[in-house]
């Protein structure tokens, strides 16, 4: 079995997961969690805050985190302020974590390139 990296979690797409589909196992959490330095996972949640010089570095930062989100079409939660955005990703249809937060996560660390 290959192992999972930032870079094969970015080439996947996120995919509808129906209400009722459970959430990923502590096995595969692991495994991807372990692909994604310095995200944290929490309450159903990998979560990470990136810091920048400013506020529009900031901004650009958000925007570019929306536009992959919409295309994704799978939606973080932020919290943003003056040089720091704190990204958190979690799928509410299974109550936790599916791999759409994962393959969003590494996309997310794409941008950080």
């Amino acid at each position: 079995m290959a192992s999972t990296t930032t870079s094969s979690l970015a080439e996947k797409h996120s995919h509808p997961v129906k209400a009722g589909t459970p959430a990923l196992g502590a096995d595969k959490v692991a495994e991807y969690s372990s692909a994604l330095p310095g995200w944290v996972v929490k309450d159903g949640a990998i979560s990470k805050t990136f810091t920048f010089k400013n506020y529009y570095e900031t901004i650009a930062f958000v925007n570019a985190v929306a536009w992959v989100a919409n295309h994704e079409d799978h939606h973080p939660d932020l919290e943003v302020g003056y040089n720091r955005c704190k990204i958190s990703f979690s799928t509410h249809s299974v109550g936790g974590l599916s791999e759409n937060d994962f393959i969003c996560a590494a996309k997310v660390e794409r941008l950080m390139r």
